[in-house]
């Protein structure tokens, strides 16, 4: 009996990853109220399959988000270990920070939207994302790449003012600029 249960839990587990992504990839075409028929059908199941997985909408946007924040927030030390210097660990961060902001498309309208499932989201981003970000500026300013007294939340929120998209404005040239700013802030030999 417990093997059926382990059984159960894994293909729960994938399903739930699968609508997950699934969700993921329509929030980047059509925004956080794409239609849940279009995520369903996206990762192969029935709408009833979402609900029980994510009874509301905020559930479904909260689940993707943190995720995603997670992810973001994991490749800070990773990126620290690999890169050759910290300044390029902190160049890779942000390039992956754009993507993360860039393809948000409807959340900072879901944010404000009173929505009391969705309250937490901005909070999750600050107290997981900012210290990520705090590691990396501390480690170019250790190793004397970066200018000090720049802190983590003004640069993150300076890149995400740099992440607002238009017709004239898209992703390639927020991540032109943000490269322009994290230049700016290095410090010169």
């Amino acid at each position: 009996m417990p093997e059926a249960v382990g059984v159960r839990k894994a293909q729960a587990q994938r399903t739930r990853s699968g609508v997950l992504a699934a969700a993921s990839a329509v929030f980047v075409d059509q925004g956080v109220q794409a239609p849940i028929r279009d995520i369903a059908e996206r990762a192969g199941v029935g709408v009833g399959t979402i609900y029980r997985n994510f009874p509301t909408r905020a559930d479904l946007v909260t689940a993707v988000y943190r995720h995603q924040i997670d992810t973001c927030t994991a490749l800070a030390p990773q990126l620290l270990e690999e890169s050759g210097s910290p300044f390029t660990a902190l160049t890779c961060w942000a390039d992956a920070f754009v993507e993360f902001l860039v393809t948000k498309h409807g959340l900072g309208a879901a944010l404000g939207s009173g929505d009391p499932g969705l309250e937490n989201l901005h909070a999750l981003m600050l107290d997981t994302l900012v210290p990520a970000c705090e590691t990396l500026l501390d480690a170019c300013v250790a190793a004397d790449e970066l200018s000090p007294g720049i802190t983590a939340y003004v640069l993150m929120r300076a890149i995400g003012n740099l992440c607002i998209t238009g017709p004239d404005y898209d992703q390639a040239d927020a991540k032109h600029m943000v490269a322009t700013l994290l230049d700016g802030c290095r410090r010169k030999a």
